[in-house]
């Protein structure tokens, strides 16, 4: 949630577990003050402070210049802003994309700097509209003729969206991830709601609730996701590539003078033979789509590296991928051993006792989830020279984090739009220090 929110420029506070909420009643409280629906309340997402009552904000200036709101020269501001980018763009040396879904998101992250998309989100675009409805047809089919039928509704959806996003790019980097989430994230979990998809779909009630029941798991972030949803319904995958490379032939049609140069990437991948398959999925449908369209273009296929054993046998994995993107969020989750979802309720102790200096998912763990990332450039390098690295996980925005992927040696960072400037900055100054010594 704090990602996706981030993301779209919102505030965003996550394991508030002092809250207590009663969506019957429409309020919530904290000990003994009581908060209702329409009550005004302001938060502080970088610090997870929640305040009562309504606290005075302005706007940047920044952003009011960028989405055409304010003249530049009416800003001092945002000159100075400009300056100070001109600067760190003269000295970094990593490149700064940024990660978004759609074409505002991409939009507003070019006109703060970013030189291309380090990570497309595809599930975010199944929400939209009623695409939802198609998408868990596609997820309740019970054979492979159903979940096809699902997935040609999806496929114009999915279409339309990426070439909005490669004509907002216009030839700047895209990278795209396939399908990463447990699929049970898009199903209904309340009664009333699986009752109304069911008449939507013609089945019975007990028939929904029964294939529902059999998407649970105990611990779904580390059960049927990213690839492994490839390897079971290949059919997805061929999908989700028929829109992509679909999607940049239209606009290279219309734009020659772009160079679109798609970049698919294949999630979760802890084992080289996953990859080599789902890759096979997605060359063979790319071939079919060059065919039907009576032209070519260029893409790449890699993987990302979230799983620590992909970190550890990169060497091999870097023979069938033509780039790695640390998903650091999920490496670090799996490295630690923790939930990033339940790890507030105890890592507050940790600080308080000295055990943690820093939260690990705002700042990289260099000395652990470090090591694992520094390995994985230096095996995948060593059997692909050519490997292109950078970084997804919203490690990519932060200082610290971004001063260590300059050090060992990563192409770029990518991180939120409106965090792209910090990236910059960090980036430079990385840069300098790196020289000075």
């Amino acid at each position: 949630a704090a990602l996706v929110a981030r993301q779209m420029g919102k505030v965003c506070i996550c394991a508030a577990s002092e809250i207590s909420m009663d969506y019957s009643k429409r309020l919530m409280s904290v000990g003994s003050t009581v908060i209702k629906e329409g009550d005004y309340i302001s938060i502080d997402g970088t610090t997870g402070e929640v305040f009562l009552g309504e606290i005075e904000t302005a706007p940047s200036d920044v952003i009011r210049v960028l989405s055409g709101k304010m003249k530049p020269e009416k800003s001092y501001t945002y000159q100075l802003f400009k300056t100070v980018m001109g600067w760190a763009d003269k000295f970094r040396k990593l490149g700064v994309r940024m990660n978004a879904d759609n074409p505002e998101q991409a939009k507003m992250g070019v006109e703060l700097g970013a030189e291309g998309i380090g990570l497309c989100r595809t599930e975010h675009m199944f929400f939209e509209g009623d695409r939802i409805d198609a998408v868990r047809e596609m997820i309740l089919a019970s054979d492979v003729n159903e979940r096809e039928k699902a997935l040609k509704k999806l496929l114009p959806y999915q279409r339309k969206d990426f070439e909005g996003i490669f004509r907002a790019m216009k030839g700047l980097p895209v990278t795209v991830r396939l399908l990463d989430p447990p699929l049970h994230e898009f199903l209904p979990h309340d009664g009333a709601a699986r009752n109304a998809l069911a008449e939507k779909m013609g089945v019975s009630p007990e028939l929904l609730s029964d294939r529902c029941k059999s998407l649970e798991e105990q611990n779904p972030m580390l059960g049927h996701r990213g690839c492994r949803l490839a390897v079971t319904y290949p059919e997805i995958a061929a999908m989700q590539t028929r829109a992509v490379i679909g999607a940049a032939l239209a606009v290279k049609k219309r734009h020659p003078e772009w160079d679109i140069v798609p970049e698919i990437m294949i999630p979760l991948v802890g084992e080289v033979k996953e990859l080599a398959y789902v890759k096979a999925v997605v060359t063979e449908t790319a071939e079919e789509c060059f065919a039907k369209a009576g032209m070519k273009l260029s893409y790449k296929v890699g993987t990302m590296i979230e799983i620590p054993r992909a970190a550890i046998t990169a060497d091999e994995i870097a023979k069938e991928a033509e780039f790695f993107s640390f998903g650091t969020n999920d490496l670090t989750q799996m490295t630690f051993g923790f939930s990033r979802d339940d790890a507030g309720k105890f890592l507050g102790a940790y600080y308080d006792k000295k055990i943690y200096e820093n939260d690990p998912f705002a700042k990289l763990d260099q000395k652990g989830v470090g090591k694992l990332v520094d390995m994985a450039c230096k095996l995948g390098r060593s059997t692909n020279p050519d490997l292109h690295l950078g970084i997804c996980g919203e490690h990519g925005g932060d200082p610290s984090s971004v001063e260590f992927c300059h050090r060992v040696g990563l192409d770029y960072v990518s991180c939120s739009p409106f965090r792209v400037p910090i990236a910059r900055l960090a980036a430079a100054q990385a840069a300098i220090k790196d020289a000075g010594n």
